[in-house]
């Protein structure tokens, strides 16, 4: 094998490496985990080709500012790839929920639209 062959051969190597490495740190490798408690305002089955369940967390709490004793929401947007957490959820509406998550760098079509990847619920207590 001739130099400039060893050297295209390499340069191939390398590039399909790198970007097997990208590929796998953008959709694979989880960034961050964490719990989330809050109500569910919604969820849904969605998407034209691949059906995946979305959701939107309501967390209440309060908020810093100049007026002592303001409420604020925050949104929780979250996907749930597994059928038997989205049958928990779905069976779960009108209740606070601990959801246990996920986050990754990328989505992809078949896992859901959010980087937040809820895989299981904690708790659920009904809202007073």
């Amino acid at each position: 094998m001739t130099t400039t062959g060893k050297v295209i051969t390499w340069t191939s190597v390398i590039a399909v490496l790198a970007l097997a490495g990208f590929i796998f740190f953008k959709f694979c490798f989880v960034y961050a985990e964490g719990v989330n408690e809050g109500d569910i305002n919604y969820f849904q089955k969605e998407g034209f080709i691949f059906k995946t369940y979305e959701g939107k967390m309501i967390q209440s709490g309060l908020k810093n500012t100049k007026v002592q004793g303001s409420i604020q929401s925050n949104e929780f947007k979250f996907s749930v790839a597994k059928e038997s957490v989205a049958k928990q959820l779905e069976e779960r509406s009108n209740t606070n929920v601990k959801l246990h998550w996920k986050r990754y760098l990328g989505t992809l079509p078949w896992r859901g639209d959010s980087e937040f990847i809820v895989d299981s619920v904690y708790t659920a207590k009904p809202i007073k």
